[in-house]
């Protein structure tokens, strides 16, 4: 039953509050901070994720159009984009990639034993990946062509649990990471060192055929 809070709120009341409070304690997040923690950037980033905001004048745009309602969605504190933006510049990201960690933890149990629809007596995973453009004279290490610069972004997924593994990052042209077991990915994708490592790995793969990509 909705006692009067906002969705947003409803989601966040799922998260682990004091497992997010030990990743923070683990790299001294919210050391010499006055206002801003990092639980309050976490829920502005959550915000912006799932609300599909498109740039920092955006989320603090809309947030600022709600003042009345922020401290009921947990926010502590005003969200300026200045403050964000150094949030983000200078926050470790160990803090979030190891909460991500303990949320994909909690999600794949949920899902173990939901049906494929196929008979497998491995774990079944999705490989994709997806380029970012960035700014070359923001990113010149990322340099991917004359002009422009890209990272590519890989995820493995778990066809079997319905969540991401993790993700990492690589310069653009990179071919993507090897894993074990069953590996399904797009017919794109693969290289065929790379192809040689899975089969090292003992792994199966399956290509997705995709017309355009060739």
């Amino acid at each position: 039953m909705n006692f009067g809070q906002t969705v947003f709120s409803q989601l966040i009341e799922h998260l682990p509050h004091k497992e997010f409070q030990k990743c923070v304690a683990r790299y001294s997040g919210d050391g010499y901070l006055k206002s801003f923690s990092c639980w309050n950037q976490f829920l502005a980033m959550a915000f912006a994720q799932l609300t599909y905001r498109e740039s920092l004048r955006d989320i603090e745009a809309c947030l600022g159009s709600m003042q009345s309602k922020l401290y009921h969605m947990g926010f502590r504190s005003k969200v300026s984009r200045s403050t964000l933006a150094d949030a983000n510049e200078r926050r470790d990201w160990r803090i979030y990639a190891d909460f991500a960690q303990v949320l994909i933890g909690i999600a794949r149990p949920l899902y173990a034993d939901d049906p494929m629809g196929v008979e497998l007596d491995q774990n079944l995973y999705a490989l994709d990946s997806t380029t970012i453009d960035l700014c070359l004279s923001l990113f010149p290490w990322a340099k991917f062509r004359r002009s422009k610069a890209a990272i590519k972004m890989h995820i493995p997924y778990s066809i079997c649990t319905a969540a991401s593994l993790r993700l990492s990052a690589s310069p653009k042209g990179k071919h993507m990471m090897s894993m074990s077991s069953m590996n399904s990915f797009r017919r794109r994708d693969p290289f065929m060192s790379w192809t040689a490592d899975i089969l090292m790995w003992n792994a199966s793969t399956a290509s997705r055929y995709v017309p355009h990509s060739l």
